[in-house]
């Protein structure tokens, strides 16, 4: 008769980042920590019902290797292989490196570590974006200032020109020579109409980039307001935004866990982010949108023992925003959080750049995941 073990006696394995199994020689689960429940993406209760080995692609070696320690002709087995994230999908693997060891002498337990294989590799690679952030928003606030200070001067400059030159104050329209009468003459011969729309011109360019120097220092500026903020509310609000805008051909679906705590943030800067994560999305997805099977997926779920910049936290909250559009594009995958990068005719390639400034504000992250036909934004945010 099976025993189930005392969560209580291994509470100390839900502290760890990796994964944790206590079962029996037949692979039969009678523990698994937070971390296994996270990559399953199922309750204990539920995994405990099922086999360790119907987690791998290829148990073989998991079994024997259990039944070594199991009759100690090894105190300890150690191999590679690969898990499945669901028990009976045979897409979406991962790669683990697997310890196998004996509890205690005469037991029928057997203790199975799995470590994500490129786990550490993910980390190396947070950590190089965080330095790349920081020194791309110190980049973006002096260059904004530099850029700043001579717009206003040039669109000082050309608002003095516009009144020098005469437009139409005392002097009728009628009384104005034609457009282009004097075009031959050069620059010097140019009628005051025809000035006029020169100075607008350097006008209207010097409002355009100064609206896009804003833009870039807007994070820098506007106060961090924080209160009590329900990411299903943040996700709510978006998905009314993208299908007004969207109202046809596009599905938004919701995928909540709805157990998950409020928490204390800047409810309109995570609505922001989000919304410039989203919109990317369905503009992405402008060809499935005509034919009519476009689809944008709102995903909340909660993960344990979470690193962020080298800080470990015991809850963060996951958002995931995935959508069926053809993918990024390779070639800027690696840079898309990069200020001014875009992937779209005539995008800012700001949208992500503020997205992850304002997440990293709530001590968050942003990973990226995408393929054609699948790619998902993941948005990392500490819990209480």
């Amino acid at each position: 008769m099976n025993q189930r073990a005392e969560p209580s006696r291994y509470d100390a394995f839900d502290l760890l980042a990796t994964m944790v199994a206590v079962l029996q020689p037949d692979g039969t689960l009678l523990f698994v920590n937070a971390m296994f429940e996270d990559v399953a993406g199922l309750s204990r209760r539920t995994l405990m019902r099922s086999s360790l080995f119907d987690w791998f692609v290829d148990a073989h070696q998991l079994r024997e290797t259990v039944a070594a320690v199991r009759r100690n002709e090894i105190a300890t087995g150690r191999f590679e292989s690969v898990m499945r994230r669901a028990p009976v999908a045979a897409h979406d693997q991962l790669p683990v490196h697997v310890i196998v060891t004996q509890i205690e002498h005469g037991s029928d337990r057997v203790l199975v570590e799995m470590l994500e294989i490129e786990q550490q590799t993910r980390q190396d690679r947070e950590e190089r974006a965080l330095g790349q952030v920081q020194a791309n928003k110190e980049l973006i606030r002096n260059l904004a200032h530099e850029i700043k200070n001579p717009l206003g001067g040039i669109r000082g400059a050309a608002q003095l020109l516009e009144m020098e030159i005469g437009h139409p104050q005392g002097r009728p329209k009628e009384d104005l020579p034609p457009r282009g009468a004097a075009a031959a003459g050069g620059v010097g011969a140019l009628n005051p109409r025809e000035l006029t729309e020169y100075t607008q011109v350097i006008i209207h360019e010097a409002d355009r980039l100064q609206a896009l120097v804003d833009r870039l220092l807007a994070p820098h500026r506007k106060p961090h307001v924080v209160s009590d903020v329900n990411i299903h509310e943040v996700c709510e609000r978006v998905r009314s935004l993208i299908l007004a805008e969207f109202p046809r051909g596009l599905a938004v679906q919701r995928d909540y866990d709805i157990s998950i705590p409020d928490f204390r943030g800047d409810r309109e800067q995570l609505i922001q982010a989000v919304l410039n994560i989203a919109h990317n999305a369905a503009q992405a997805l402008q060809q499935r949108i005509a034919d009519g099977d476009a689809v944008l997926i709102l995903r909340t779920r909660v993960s344990r023992q979470v690193t962020i910049g080298k800080q470990r936290f015991r809850l963060a909250l996951e958002l995931h925003i995935e959508d069926n559009g053809p993918g990024v594009p390779e070639d800027i995958r690696d840079r898309i959080f990069y200020p001014l990068v875009s992937g779209r005719d005539g995008g800012s390639g700001l949208g992500l750049t503020l997205a992850q400034t304002f997440v990293q504000q709530h001590q968050g992250m942003i990973e990226c995941d995408s393929e054609p036909g699948r790619t998902t934004f993941r948005i990392v945010i500490p819990l209480p």
